[in-house]
């Protein structure tokens, strides 16, 4: 999983814009953050529940592990290039989901 991949999968999504934060890149959709990219660009920070945290560390802690900063709301911090890509693209989409309007889920969804 490369960092032009990971920003191809959030950037294919419904709204969804890059920013620069932090000195690194972020993605949002209005306004709201979903996946942040690390500076160092081996690593990225997914929104997630706390329960898929656990659940994801628990299968793969080589992988997957609490986000700094924000982790103790869900985030999950993934190594880049320990990550199968569709299950990259199945955690990006579902924070995506978990952070854009209703109204553009539910449109995402019916496509």
């Amino acid at each position: 999983m490369t960092n032009e991949q990971l920003r191809a999968m959030a950037l294919g999504l419904p709204g969804a814009e890059q920013r620069e934060t932090w000195g690194h890149p972020t993605f949002r959709v209005r306004n709201r953050i979903f996946v942040g990219m690390a500076a160092g660009g081996t690593t990225a920070s997914v929104k997630a529940s706390r329960e898929e945290q656990a659940a994801l560390i628990a299968t793969d802690p080589a992988t997957f592990s609490v986000a700094p900063n924000v982790g103790r709301h869900g985030w999950v911090e993934v190594r880049l290039d320990g990550v199968d890509p569709e299950e990259m693209q199945e955690l990006v989409t579902e924070a995506w989901c978990s952070t854009a309007p209703k109204r553009a889920v539910a449109e995402f969804d019916g496509d």
